[in-house]
Order: C-alpha cells, then sequence, then structure tokens
C-alpha cells in the first residue's frame, strides 16, 4: 500500500514597517523573486500611510495597522496569521533575502522536525556601519551568494544552536506558539525582543542558524529611535530578560560590555550615522535606574 504523499508546508512573511514606504516597496519587489513565493505576506504598520501600494505577481499581500512599536506590531501578525499557517517567518524591511531562502527554509522544517526556530546568514549586516543602499544590498547578495554556493557543492548547510534568533530574519512553527507573544515592554525598537521571543521556543526544539539560507541587512538608519533612548534599552533590556529568564546571564553582560565600551571608546569620535554620545548618556542614565531597582524598559518612552 503506498503512503500518501507529505503536504506540503505554508508559510507567511510578517514584515512590521515605520516610516520606510519606499523602502518596503523595494522590498516586496525583491521579495517576489522566491523560488518558492510565500503564501502570503502581512505588512504590520501604524497606518496605511507607511505601507506601498505594491502589486505582487507572486503572494498574497495584506496589511494591519494599529499601535506604534516593534513587538506590538509583530503581535499584531501573529493574532492575524496563527491558525493559518505551518510556517511563520518575520523579515525586516530592509533584509534581502537570497531568491532560494523560503525554499530551503521549508525544506529544513521539513527534514528536521526538531527545529523549533531558525535564522539565517547574515552576508553583510549594515547595522554594524553606515547602512547599505537597496542596489549595493542587492549587489553584495547575489556576488557573496555565488561565492556560498560555490563552496558549498561539497558539504550540506553549517548548523549552529543559537541562543536566540536574530530578528532581521527568524522563522518559527505556528504550532509552537500557542498563546506567546512579543513582550511589549520591550518599547519602540524592541532590542533583544528576538532573543526573548525565540528562547522560549526552545522547550520545543532547537533554535537554530543555517548559513545557506542567506541574506544581506541593509541597516537602514531612517525609523531607528534616539540615541538616547537606545542606550538606555541596551543596559536595561538586557537585565530584564536575565530577571525574566529568558536570557543568560553571561551573554547578557557580554551584550552589554561590548555596547557600552564601544559607546565609550568611540564618543569622542563618533561615527556620523549613531549618536554615541547619546547612547551612552542612556547606559549611564539606565544604571543609575537599575542601582536604584528600576528595572523597566517601557521608560525609554519618557526620554
Amino acid at each position: 500500500m503506498m503512503s500518501e504523499p507529505r503536504r506540503e508546508l505554508t508559510i507567511v512573511v510578517a514584515v512590521a514597517t515605520y516610516g520606510r514606504k519606499d523602502l518596503l516597496g523595494q522590498f516586496l519587489m525583491h521579495l517576489d523573486r522566491q523560488t518558492r513565493p510565500p503564501d502570503e505576506v502581512v505588512i504590520s504598520a501604524p497606518d496605511a500611510s507607511h505601507v506601498d501600494a505594491y502589486q505582487a505577481d507572486n503572494f498574497k499581500l495584506t496589511a494591519v495597522y494599529g499601535k506604534r512599536g516593534l513587538c506590538a506590531q509583530r503581535n499584531r501578525v501573529l493574532d492575524s496569521v496563527l491558525g493559518r499557517f505551518d510556517i511563520i517567518t518575520f523579515f525586516d524591511d530592509d533584509f534581502l533575502p537570497a531568491d532560494t531562502y523560503l525554499d530551503e527554509l521549508l525544506e529544513a522544517f521539513d527534514h528536521h522536525p526538531d527545529y523549533a526556530a531558525i535564522t539565517g546568514a547574515v552576508l553583510a549586516d549594515g547595522a554594524t556601519g553606515p547602512g547599505i543602499s537597496f542596489a549595493d544590498g542587492v549587489a553584495a547578495l547575489r556576488a557573496a551568494d555565488e561565492a556560498w554556493r560555490a563552496a558549498a557543492d561539497a558539504r550540506p548547510p553549517k548548523v549552529v544552536d543559537k541562543v536566540g534568533a536574530y530578528g532581521c530574519n527568524m522563522s518559527f512553527r505556528a504550532a509552537h506558539i500557542g498563546s506567546l507573544r512579543f513582550d511589549e515592554r520591550l518599547v519602540l525598537y524592541g532590542w533583544q525582543e528576538d532573543v526573548d521571543f525565540t528562547s522560549q521556543l526552545r522547550r520545543f526544539g532547537r533554535i537554530v542558524s543555517l548559513d545557506n539560507l542567506c541574506g544581506v541587512h541593509l541597516g537602514i538608519k531612517q525609523g531607528r529611535v534616539s540615541g538616547v533612548r537606545f542606550g538606555y534599552s541596551q543596559v536595561v533590556n538586557p537585565l530584564y530578560l536575565v530577571r525574566k529568564g529568558t536570557m543568560p546571564l553571561a551573554f547578557a553582560l557580554a551584550l552589554m560590555c561590548r555596547n557600552i565600551a564601544a559607546n565609550l571608546l568611540k564618543s569622542l569620535w563618533s561615527e556620523p550615522y549613531i549618536d554615541r554620545r547619546g547612547r551612552l548618556k542612556g547606559n549611564f542614565l539606565a544604571f543609575g535606574h537599575v542601582l536604584k531597582g528600576q528595572l523597566e524598559p517601557e521608560f525609554a518612552l519618557k526620554l
């Protein structure tokens, strides 16, 4: 007796955006090139003025609107898609996935039932520098992806277990999510909301990165939060997550020390695209609050 063929996994791509309408349109055009298109793309924005009226050729495009803030916007997507898809993928609006990204992602989930969450390899990350233009990002993606493919023919994808997924490109099995939501106390840009959310999926399976899932993160600075607010979150958010139990203390301390050291050393000769002095001010303000016993990520809204 022949067994029935396995049902193909369904996938939705979710994108939270704010104030980057033109970039969003470019992103959607790029996403339309996927060799395995998403079954639906859901845009989450404060209102329709932030959304490009792109007409996709290969996927259904919908939008949900409401409260601003990365975690709140992602939660609106979860509320709208749970129960309708097998896999949920979050892409930043400035992340350019390789054309085979979703195809290979679904293959990985299909062949590895122990994978609860997957994140891909960032071939170039503009978040660590001045940012990468869309055109330069596409060129970097094509060149790096071709080089990777040539080198990867002789080996399987490299799998690395992670503390949490990288928020610019992360995917989960929808069946594991249930009532879990992004923590809206991590206001504005979120900062470590990806680790907080995905680390809670570890009870269902592995959190892994796969280097055959390639992409370029443009790291566009438009739409980011102020230096003081971000510096405050650099300290308070990791400590809040340690107390919550979703981030290891060693990981949090290493993250904080690395960022504070960079802010301190570069505050004298700050990069024009980063407010190092503002971040450092936010760092010290956060430490003052922590010493007083205040561990409130949402205080960043008052700065």
